[in-house]
């Protein structure tokens, strides 16, 4: 199995990126859908998150809009954030890779991987990129945020130069859907092939 990190700043386009590939028959694991989950409601992690944030319990479930304005404006709150649902997360992953060993390929779809310390587990690390002007102008459109809360959680998450800095492949989040298809048909050998190469197999 080979087990490629697809990752990007928020609003870069990975989830688009990511649905072509399940289109295509790749196994995807979304870490944000594994990261709602692990807190719905019912579960010890959803207990723990009212525990920590309790003025975010709206109708008997955690409003997460609130929690969301909470965390991206308090640094110290947002790593107790983290602290809960992370490590769930990572339990969660592991579960769905040993359930797909029989794939070829898998891709896990993580906002937060260069900053969590996850390349090392990639055997290959997919960046979408967008111009951060961009990102700016599809979160507020997307997500109904102001500029300044926009420009807050782009922040919040690594640099754009940094992050393709250590970028193995890089994919534009600017492409439409047919150039991204032509892209990912042109990347996809090179990453199977590469992976094998840097596990001893055969070219």
């Amino acid at each position: 199995m080979i087990v490629v990190g697809l990752t990007g700043g928020i609003a870069s386009g990975k989830s688009f990126i990511g649905s072509l590939l399940r289109r295509r028959g790749v196994p995807v694991i979304d870490a944000d859908h594994l990261a709602r989950e692990v807190v719905r409601r019912g579960t010890e992690g959803f207990d723990e998150v009212i525990r920590a944030f309790p003025e975010v319990l709206l109708h008997g479930d955690i409003d997460r809009p609130a929690l969301a304005r909470i965390i991206y404006a308090d640094p110290i709150r947002r790593r107790k954030l983290e602290e809960i649902i992370h490590p769930r997360v990572r339990a969660e992953f592991l579960r769905q890779k040993a359930r797909l060993s029989d794939a070829p390929l898998v891709i896990y779809e993580v906002p937060l991987l260069y900053e969590k310390g996850l390349e090392s587990e990639m055997d290959a690390v997919i960046v979408v990129d967008v111009p951060e002007g961009i990102q700016k102008e599809r979160l507020m459109r997307r997500s109904g945020l102001g500029a300044e809360e926009a420009d807050q959680r782009i922040s919040s998450q690594m640099s754009r130069v940094e992050r393709l800095s250590r970028a193995d492949f890089i994919l534009s989040g600017l492409l439409t859907e047919e150039e991204t298809e032509i892209a990912l048909d042109d990347l996809l050998p090179k990453i199977v092939k590469g992976s094998k190469n840097k596990k001893g197999g055969i070219e």
